[in-house]
């Protein structure tokens, strides 16, 4: 198994662009699956530059439908005319929005998707050999707060707060992918019934909200409950939550940028 990332906030690599997004390339031993879009064509350039090709891609899993992870899936579909498209009808039909500064709009824009390559995801289930989708994750434990900013826009054109139902998780061959984990990583670990070996995606936990305390108590009980899984964040994962997680999880968590390429 090897991943790739194509798409992120950050980089090491000044030959590759930062986007406020996220995609990775997923290969395993039977699939090319790729996590995500980022929020434009970004992950194309990115991937030419690397030397990977995405024509071969057979699957194309989109977490959930804010524009920063499925903006880039229009571009995608012109370059492969194969993989099948992953989603939750939630994160297609949802209108959604940010408060974060002024309002704004994070809807995708989403591109004609023949039926025949749309798999979508109303509940969790294996779709193809090994390849499972988690859908409507319970939110058993605390929800990060950087949430309280985000809304989708109901039958009124009212904005009430977003409940996540349109986001999924995907599982492969122990590796977990949260996309940005908004309706939170415990939640999300808790709701995946096949052993977690590696994490992988945004946590969703953001600068200035969490207090430190709150941030060390869930690496505290991440690292209790999950002694052997290694977990990699980025995107959405601040530099000062990441650094008071790495104190207490230590070599269980890692960060990882544009470029960054993990084998296993």
């Amino acid at each position: 198994m090897q991943w790739t990332v194509l798409s992120d906030n950050r980089t090491s690599n000044p030959a590759l662009e930062t986007e406020h997004g996220l995609s990775i390339l997923l290969a395993t031993e039977r699939y090319k699956i790729l996590l995500d879009t980022g929020a434009s064509d970004v992950f194309i350039r990115n991937a030419e530059q690397l030397g990977i090709d995405l024509s071969d891609v057979d699957y194309v899993f989109i977490s959930h439908g804010h524009s920063d992870h499925a903006g880039g899936l229009r571009y995608f579909l012109e370059q492969n005319q194969r993989a099948k498209v992953i989603v939750s009808p939630d994160a297609m039909s949802g209108k959604f929005f940010s408060k974060r500064g002024n309002l704004h709009s994070i809807t995708t824009e989403w591109p004609e998707i023949d039926n025949d390559r749309l798999v979508l995801i109303d509940q969790t289930r294996e779709i193809a050999e090994g390849l499972k989708v988690i859908a409507h994750i319970p939110q058993n434990h605390p929800m990060p707060k950087g949430n309280q900013n985000l809304y989708v826009q109901d039958a009124n054109g009212d904005y009430i707060h977003d409940d996540f139902r349109h986001e999924l998780a995907l599982y492969v061959d122990g590796l977990l992918f949260t996309g940005c984990a908004h309706s939170g990583l415990e939640n999300i670990l808790t709701s995946c019934p096949w052993p977690v070996n590696t994490v992988v995606g945004g946590f969703h936990l953001l600068d200035g909200q969490e207090t430190d305390e709150e941030i060390q108590a869930l690496a505290q009980r991440l690292k209790a409950k999950y002694p052997k899984t290694q977990f990699y964040t980025s995107h959405c994962t601040g530099d000062n939550v990441f650094e008071v997680m790495k104190s207490v999880m230590d070599k269980q968590l890692h960060a990882f940028s544009l470029g960054t390429m993990v084998s296993r």
